[in-house]
This record gives structure tokens, sequence and C-alpha cells, in this order.
């Protein structure tokens, strides 16, 4: 009788310590990280620094949840737990969640030609919508920033020729292979996808949509979401949110797109997300693509310290939305790093080592 019971209550602790938490208004707080490791994590993220020369790394925000729960939490002026920050290419995985809903409303099948949706892209007839989230629409095109700016296809994008009608510019791109062949990053190809989505939906309720069926649903109450001349969001880059909200789109994907009870993205469409795209060729960039998500795969792996099963969003100037399910950890992480000495393995490194009970 007293072995039963004793079982029983084992039973009884085990499921409750995996019960799972969830946030509502706000994230629940569990037992804050402390020791020599998080000293040695505040040290690498958030050194003092000369903002003035922009050298070296600067942190403006990092947040750890495990189990639901805020276990580390800081930031650094004028960032606050309330201030949406820029996302950059974190906009190119916050529009694939998106979508998923959309794939999940049986919108559009990975297999449709793009061109069904957005008619620019009838010059571009067989690019289909898994292309596009594989970043292999066999587009030409270059996505050099600061360092080569007379020839970037995303600075002319977003800044000079193309600016106005963000899509349009894109689907305009010479070939160089066939669609569904070749990786090369594109942040053409991401804007395509939101101009596809504008064109399943029709305007009025896409201008509604990320708010309608992510956002909302997620508790996520100040996200900002630009859009160009257009009126096309530019997922490539322009999507703002604060870092507790980012975290709650990292906890969506953590638990297989299921927020509480409901099954907001299909378990396929996250499958999707996280099945590495089969023409990468190691080394191309600095993590494997999935379907607009990175993935921790490949030999060797692009963050040798974290589990395999490790996919993120990432950013330019260091952001990062980082998904450990193994750990039942989500890291977001903002910074503004532009010389080049900041690593994301470093970091989760550390991140892993402080978190170890």
């Amino acid at each position: 009788m007293v072995r039963g019971l004793l079982c029983v209550a084992l039973l009884f602790i085990t499921v409750t310590a995996r019960a799972e938490t969830w946030p509502d208004t706000d994230w629940v707080k569990g037992p804050p990280l402390s020791g020599p490791a998080v000293e040695a994590l505040e040290t690498y993220a958030f050194p003092a620094r000369d903002d003035a020369t922009r050298q070296g790394i600067r942190t403006d925000a990092l947040l750890v949840i495990r189990d639901g729960q805020v276990i580390y939490e800081r930031y650094a002026a004028p960032t606050t737990a309330s201030t949406p920050h820029l996302t950059w290419s974190i906009s190119k995985s916050l529009m694939a969640t998106v979508l998923g809903v959309a794939y999940g409303d049986n919108r559009f099948k990975l297999s449709d030609p793009v061109a069904r949706f957005y008619p620019p892209m009838k010059q571009h007839p067989t690019v289909t919508m898994a292309d596009l989230l594989h970043w292999a629409s066999g587009l030409d095109w270059q996505e050099d920033y600061e360092y080569a700016p007379l020839k970037s296809s995303v600075v002319a994008m977003l800044y000079t020729r193309g600016r106005s009608d963000m899509a349009e510019f894109a689907a305009n791109s010479d070939s160089f292979s066939a669609p569904g062949q070749a990786f090369r990053y594109s942040s053409g190809d991401s804007n395509l996808l939101s101009a596809a989505l504008k064109g399943m939906l029709g305007h009025k309720a896409y201008m509604s949509y990320p708010w309608d069926v992510l956002f909302q649903p997620l508790g996520i109450r100040n996200a900002t979401w630009e859009t160009d001349a257009d009126e096309t969001f530019v997922a490539s880059s322009y999507a703002y949110l604060t870092a507790r909200d980012l975290a709650r789109v990292g906890l969506l994907m953590a638990r297989d797109g299921r927020w509480h009870q409901q099954q907001l993205l299909p378990k396929e469409w996250v499958a999707f997300n996280r099945q590495p795209f089969a023409h990468y060729n190691t080394g191309q960039d600095e993590a494997v693509p999935g379907g607009h998500w990175w993935l921790n795969q490949g030999t060797p792996k692009p963050w040798p310290d974290a589990p395999a099963d490790t996919f993120a969003a990432l950013g330019h100037w260091g952001q990062a939305l980082f998904i450990m399910p193994a750990e039942h950890v989500v890291i977001v992480r903002y910074g503004d790093d532009r010389d080049g000495t900041y690593r994301h393995n470093e970091l989760l490194k550390r991140v892993l080592a402080a978190v170890q009970p």
C-alpha cells in the first residue's frame, strides 16, 4: 500500500514538473539565473563599449525563457522591456509564421506557383511558394549590404529603385538557375511571399492579417510592421517587436505551433520550417536554411555548442530568436553589432552554461 502511494506521488510530481506554463498578459517569472556562469554570460553580452566608434559587442536586450517562464532578462538603454526593436531579417521568419496560419486554412499549397497569387511573377511561372520559402527562387539577387552597396539588390529594393514596390522590383529580376535547385539568400524572395499573401487574402483582410491570426492570439500587443508604398508588408526587414513579444513566437514554434489548446500552426508546417533545404551546400551562409528559418544542422554544425535541434530566426547586426525544443529554452537577443566580433555560438554556449541546473 505504501509503495503504491509512493508511486502515485512520484507520478504526480513528474506530471506537475512537466506542466506547461504559458504567458498571459505578461510572462510568468521563474527562478532567476545566478552564479559565475551568469557573470560570464554578461561579460560577453554586455561589455563596456564606446558607442561613438561602434566597435565591439552591443547587446540591447537578452531574454531567456525556460519552460515558458522568464529566467533571465536584461536591457541596455535606450532599449527597455516595452521597446519594440527593429528585427531586421527576423521579419522573414515572422512572415513564414503568418503564412503558416494561411497554409492551415488551405489558402495555398507549397507546390502552388507564386504567379497564381501575384501576377507580376508570371515572368517566372514555375517558381513555387516552397521555392521562395527556401530562398531558392532562382532569381538573380545580390544580398550585399554596406560592403558592396552599388551592386546590392537589397539596398536598391529597400532604399532606391525598388522602394515604392519591393515585390515588383524582385519579380523583375533575371534568373540565374532553375527554381528550387540552388540556395541564394534573398530579401526579394521574402517580399514576394508577402505580396503573394496579399493576393490570397485581398488588400483589406491582408492589412490586419498578421495581427488577426498571429499577434493577437499570442497576446502580442505592441507590434509594428512597415509597408512599402504599395502597402505590402516589408517581410524582409521591417517588423518591430519587444523581446518579450518575440519570445511568444519562439514559444509557439518550440511547442510545434500550439498555443495553449489551439493548434495555431499545423504541425506539418513547423516540420517544413525545420526541414533542411535539400540543395543547400554547407558553408553558403551562417546556418542551414529550412522553410524561412535557420537550422543547426550539417557538418560541422553552425553552432557547435548548441543542441542539434536548435533553430532560429536571425537578423542583421546580431538580432536573433533561438529555439531549443529539447532544452525547453527560447532566447531573444537584440543588438547593434557592426564590427564582426559577436558570435551566436559563443552566446549560446554561455546561455546554456548559465541555465544548467
